[in-house]
């Protein structure tokens, strides 16, 4: 299954992701490689606490969009 991840830069230097479709599953690395190859261990840990506790995940349908805004005109 596929999960979309959203990366951010951390302030301390390198990124950490969320993943929208499994509340408080977090990861964090040094580099985009680092953080993504923690989310899918972070995603897989989840998914088997999860499981452990009965539960299955969200099924929620996640939508990616950019949205590009002209530079403002002067009032």
């Amino acid at each position: 299954m596929d999960y979309v991840l959203i990366i951010h830069s951390a302030e301390e230097g390198g990124y950490w992701a969320e993943v929208p479709e499994l509340p408080g599953c977090f990861a964090q690395g040094e580099s985009l490689d680092d953080v993504i190859s923690e989310s899918r261990s972070a995603i897989a840990a989840h998914l088997f606490a999860l499981h452990e506790d009965g539960q299955t995940p969200p099924d929620e349908e996640i939508v990616i969009a950019t949205v590009r805004l002209s530079e403002p005109s002067p009032a």
